[in-house]
This record gives C-alpha cells, sequence and structure tokens, in this order.
C-alpha cells in the first residue's frame, strides 16, 4: 500500500473522530442546557402559582374575618378562583403542597361562620399572631421545601 494513501486515511480517520467527538459535545451540552431551563421555567411556573394562591387566599381569608355570616349565605362563586388555583397545583405541586393548600381553603370556610374578631382579639395579650390565624405558615413551608427539593434534581 501506497504511503500517501495511509496518509489520507489517517487523516480523514481523524477528521472524522473529531468531528463525531465535536458533535457528541455539543449535543450533550444543548441536552444539559435544555434539562436546565425546563427545570427553570417549572420552578417559575409553581412561584407564581404559589404566588397566586398566597394573594387569593389571603385576601378571602381577610374578608373573611370582618364578615359575619352565621347563616347559610356565604358566597361559594369566592372560592371558584383557589380550587382553579388548587386544581392546577395537583399538576405541578408535591402532595404536601396539594394538602396544605386544602387546608388553607377549609381554613378560610370555616372562618366565614366564625364571629367577627378585633385586632386585639387577634394579637392577643402577648402581641404575637396567634397560630390559628397564620392558616399560610404550614402551606409556605411546603411550597418552600418542593421548590427547593425539585430544583436540586
Amino acid at each position: 500500500m501506497d504511503t500517501a494513501y495511509i496518509s489520507a486515511i489517517a487523516a480523514l480517520s481523524g477528521s472524522i473522530i473529531g468531528g463525531f467527538t465535536s458533535l457528541a459535545a455539543s449535543w450533550v451540552s444543548q441536552n444539559a442546557q435544555a434539562r436546565t431551563q425546563m427545570q427553570l421555567e417549572s420552578k417559575t411556573r409553581r412561584q407564581e402559582l404559589y404566588k397566586a394562591f398566597i394573594e387569593e387566599a389571603s385576601k378571602l381569608y381577610g374578608e373573611a374575618l370582618v364578615t359575619d355570616n352565621e347563616e347559610d349565605n356565604a358566597d361559594v362563586s369566592k372560592f371558584a378562583g383557589l380550587y382553579v388555583i388548587l386544581s392546577r397545583m395537583r399538576i405541578l405541586s408535591s402532595q404536601a403542597v396539594v394538602e396544605n393548600a386544602r387546608n388553607v381553603i377549609n381554613a378560610i370556610a370555616k372562618e366565614y361562620f366564625e364571629p367577627n374578631r378585633t385586632l386585639r382579639e387577634m394579637y392577643g395579650k402577648s402581641h404575637e399572631l396567634d397560630e390559628e390565624l397564620d392558616i399560610m405558615r404550614h402551606f409556605t413551608e411546603a411550597c418552600r421545601e418542593d421548590l427547593k427539593k425539585r430544583s436540586s434534581i
């Protein structure tokens, strides 16, 4: 065999191997970037969902604290937005987040049928927020764990 052929085959083989290596490295890099982008988008979606739930639930809870509905005339349609958000959470969030969101909704519904409270009653003698009134604490802790756990995957 002629040495020119051997040199040509070696050069061609080197080019092919280099091209495949470059292609593989590029594919791995693009795949990692796409996965990272999807995780960031998922986290952002869940953060927006949690934010919307907290805002809507806080508004309803504040209204429930000052509304005296001892009869069965509470407006159920006010809860529709919370149930829409809860349904979206069932798709995107962990079971702990969903359970705590349901507990928040139940606490708000229960508060609608409680007598009105004054600011003094809410804060008590120690000037600390009563555990019963801090209905979002467990929900927000579950959200934080969900976001932390899923972002480290």
